[in-house]
């Protein structure tokens, strides 16, 4: 029958079992309680998932993304905890000319914002690309300004007095050196920015700089070459009162120059700094006097004929021999 036949293998099963139990019974043993089956069958736990007490594993504390530093910085690009990728110079490595960096090209530049050798983020024009405006750099904002560096933008590079803050002097720029002079342009200190001839490397002439154009000038202040600096009115566009240049205050000067606004180039005397004597200004020469108009120095606006070239008639006679023909007619026509 059916039955018997499944009766008979019910007692052959417990028959197999009872020295089993037996054995686990002699020895004093309990036998363990199965575990329950996690999901999926294999009895680990989820990260994060509760255990009994019901807190989850790992703590309730959020740590923070690996690299991080305490700063909220890439460890790495952190000063204050000595990341790998600043050097000695406390610069970055890949871009410190004293290191030899990897970033720097053989002219002594950053490598991709370096025109001579083709650098990647230089534009069609010859300039930065972020920053060009006929490319519509990205670095530009709706005022053609740099962004970073537009004061109605709030430029994230501005400090609160409204000057870069990486050369303010009340601020302790880190640009700015122990004699209150920009490091890259100190001579004391041996400025990165200083040529042999103790000149600002990018401004000399003998040095062949990169500011220098054809016509032996500042190229943003050449008017042949179209300098950036130059307005519709051909002059410097920062000094234009019909431009409303960043120069000029609002007494219709210089704003540098301006006593009523505390100008930054007068001095406590009340005077233009670099040609104060007691102030021992740039402009003053040896012989205690303006640079520019010494004989003994060969000031620039010495003539040949050693008079002021402005006040010299000899050169004023010079100049109208060597105007072409006709010129003095077309001026006494259009007056």
């Amino acid at each position: 029958m059916p039955g018997g036949a499944t009766g008979a293998r019910a007692a052959g099963a417990r028959a197999a079992l009872a020295p089993a139990a037996a054995g686990a019974g002699g020895s004093g043993e309990r036998a363990a309680p199965a575990a329950p089956a996690a999901r999926g069958g294999t009895g680990k736990r989820r990260r994060g998932e509760a255990d009994a007490g019901g807190a989850p594993a790992g703590g309730a504390a959020q740590k923070k993304p690996r690299g991080v530093c305490p700063h909220n910085r890439e460890r790495s690009h952190c000063k204050e905890c000595g990341g790998s990728a600043f050097c000695q110079h406390q610069r970055k490595r890949s871009t410190c000319k004293e290191c030899g960096g990897a970033s720097i090209c053989q002219h002594q530049r950053i490598r991709s914002r370096c025109k001579e050798c083709g650098g990647a983020s230089i534009c069609p024009h010859q300039r930065e690309r972020s920053t060009c405006k006929e490319c519509g750099g990205s670095g530009l904002c709706q005022h053609q300004r740099i962004r970073s560096q537009c004061k109605e933008c709030g430029g994230a590079s501005l400090c609160p007095h409204q000057r870069r803050r990486s050369t303010c002097k009340e601020c302790g720029g880190a640009s700015i050196c122990p004699h209150q002079r920009r490091r890259s342009q100190c001579k004391e200190c041996g400025g990165t920015g200083l040529c042999p001839h103790q000149r600002e490397r990018s401004r000399c002439k003998e040095c062949g700089g990169t500011s220098i154009c054809q016509h032996q000038r500042q190229r943003s202040r050449c008017k042949e070459c179209g300098g950036a600096s130059i307005c519709p009115h051909q002059r410097r566009r920062s000094t234009c009162k019909e431009c409303g240049g960043a120069g000029i205050c609002p007494h219709q000067r210089r704003r540098s120059r301006c006593k009523e606004c505390g100008g930054a180039s007068i001095c406590q005397h009340q005077r233009i700094r670099s040609t104060c004597k007691e102030c021992g200004g740039t402009s003053i020469c040896q012989h205690q006097r303006k640079r520019s108009q010494c004989k003994e120095c060969g000031g620039a606006s010495i003539c040949q004929h050693q008079r002021q070239r402005s006040t010299c008639k000899e050169c004023g006679e010079e100049a109208d021999k060597s105007m072409p023909a006709g010129l003095e007619e077309l001026e006494e026509a259009g007056a």
